[in-house]
Parts: C-alpha cells; structure tokens; sequence
C-alpha cells in the first residue's frame, strides 16, 4: 500500500507540558504574543460557536436519520450526505442523531467503554469549517487488542489514524478542567490507531455529517505497554507509523491542541457542560498526532511512539 507522509499541527508554537522530578507540572510558555492572540480569538470563536448551536429537526426527524445510519453502519453500506437533505441541520441535532445511534448498539449488546476525539487538527477544522473538535461514544464492539487481524470487509472506508489513549482511573466532570487535571485523573496512557470510517457515501462530509456519524467511529487497537502520563512530555512525544515495514506517517503530541492533554481537558469540559462525565475506567482517544490515511487493501500497520512503546495491526 502506498502513502504519503504530512504533517499537521494547531498552532505554530505550542505550548510544551515539562516535568519536574518531584512530578510538578511546570507549564513552559514558548508562544509569542503573536500567537497568543491568536489562540485567544480561536477560544472566542469557539465560545460563539458553541452558543450559536440550536436544534432544528424534530425527534421523528432525527430517529430516522440515526436509523438510517446505524443500517448503514450494520450492513457496511453508506448514505448521502445528511446536509444535503437537512439544509438546516444543525450541530445540536447531530449530537441528538448520534446518542440514538449509540443507544442502538447498547441495545444490540454492546457497552459504552469511553469517548474519542475528533477535529483536533487545524487543517481538518478549517476543512470542515468549525472551530473546535468534535467527540463520539466508544462502545466494546469497537475494540481490538495490540496485534489484531482484521477484515477488510467489516468496514467500509477506513483510514488510520495513530493516537494516546488515556484510561482513567478517576471520574473527570467538567467544566474546570485543566491539563494537570486530566494527569491526575489518568491512571496510564497507551499507543492506540484509531480506525475512522464513515457511514456517509465518500468521505463527503462536513461538521454536521461526521457528527451526527458519531465523529466517523470505526474501530480502535490499544497497545500494551502502560506509561504514567507523568514520566513523559506528551507534548513532544514523536511518532512514526510504518505499512508494510514502510514509513507512512510521522507527528508529535504538540500536533493535537498543542498537547493530548489539553484535548482530554477540552472533552471533560464539553461533556461536563452537557452534564456527561468521565467514568473511572473509560478510555479516551485524545486526537491524531498526524493526517489520517486511508486503508485501500491488505496492509499491517505499526505505530511507535516515543516513550510509550507500539502497536500494531493488520488488514487482510
């Protein structure tokens, strides 16, 4: 399989996570006040955008868009663009559309084992035309274990993506969540590769679309080495992905809201808002710490991360 390696990153300058010996938490401000105004206006085009969110569709409307996708996500099948059938679809009513989606795979069987988070990189922001990430529910049946197999033709249109996954080891509720926070909360972090898919028929998606599929979920591989987040700069973690024992993808934890930290906080606080905690024990996928490449036949792909160890998986 061949593919091309780029790298994305949120802000020119992040801000790195440093550790001290007596594991305090020292932030080290390396940002310009160039930059600095630029992440102010960033956060206030995130706090209009979350207050200008407003529900258009009716529960009949939305019960039939959400079954319409979890068909689709059974049958390995896609459908159109929602926002071309819903013109005043709104971000609210693709959250509505994706927790039914999600009350459809409990119902089914299936447990809710965390939370992932999507949109973290500013290339895909801009692409989609928002300003914050997104999240989705994880459930057990997306789960795989460090050197799986999977087949190709339980999914639809994957692409990979190499991310931490923290595992909590206390309840994190928002708002008021910082990153030293989410260190406190975290009992260790893995390597993981997210596998997104989506239900929607090429990839033709914006905000309201991959929301409403909740954050394009398809399945995810932890590996096993646990790290304490404190032993470790997740901001300057590096990563290298290799198909088929060729380079495909490198990036840094800074990639990913300038730290996995700050994006697990972002969630915690989100979700808090929405009255929705973080559970002891659940895993979160914190954002990829490069582009995301799409899987196009049999390939095995292994991630390492610097410090943290690696993972690997397979497509047959």
């Amino acid at each position: 399989m061949k593919v091309t390696s780029r790298s994305n990153g949120l802000f020119p300058n992040p801000t790195p996570l440093r550790l001290r010996s007596n594991g305090v938490v020292v932030l080290t401000i390396r940002t310009e006040q160039r930059n600095a105004r630029l992440l102010h206006r960033q956060i206030r085009r995130n706090d209009d955008w979350m207050t200008t969110v407003r529900s258009a569709m009716d529960t009949a409307a939305i019960n039939r868009h959400a079954d319409e996708l979890y068909d689709a996500l059974v049958n390995c099948t896609t459908v159109s663009p929602l926002r071309h059938r819903e013109p005043a679809i709104t971000v609210e009513d693709s959250y509505r559309i994706a927790a039914r989606i999600t009350d459809r795979r409990v119902q089914a069987g299936e447990t809710i084992v965390g939370k992932k988070i999507g949109l973290t990189s500013a290339v895909v922001q801009n692409m989609l035309g928002v300003f914050e990430p997104d999240f989705g529910q994880l459930t057990s049946g997306m789960v795989f274990v460090d050197g799986a197999t999977i087949a190709l033709d339980t999914l639809i249109q994957p692409k990979f993506e190499g991310e931490v996954g923290f595992v909590l080891k206390h309840d994190l509720v928002g708002p008021g969540v910082t990153a030293i926070d989410v260190l406190k909360a975290t009992d260790y972090i893995v390597p993981c590769f997210e596998i997104v898919d989506s239900r929607i028929a090429n990839w033709d998606i914006k905000i309201c679309d991959t929301v409403a599929d909740n954050a394009s979920c398809g399945v995810y591989v932890l590996g096993t080495q646990h790290t304490d987040p404190r032993d470790v700069d997740l901001a300057l973690v590096g990563m290298m992905i290799e198909a088929d024992g060729e380079l495909a993808a490198t990036g840094a934890g800074a990639a990913v809201q300038g730290s996995p930290l700050n994006s697990v906080a972002w969630l915690a606080n989100t979700l808090g808002r929405l009255g929705m905690p973080f559970r002891a024990g659940e895993t979160i996928l914190s954002g990829s710490l490069a582009a995301m490449f799409p899987i196009t036949g049999p390939v095995a792909l292994t991630a390492t991360f610097g410090g943290l160890g690696s993972v690997s998986v397979t497509f047959v």
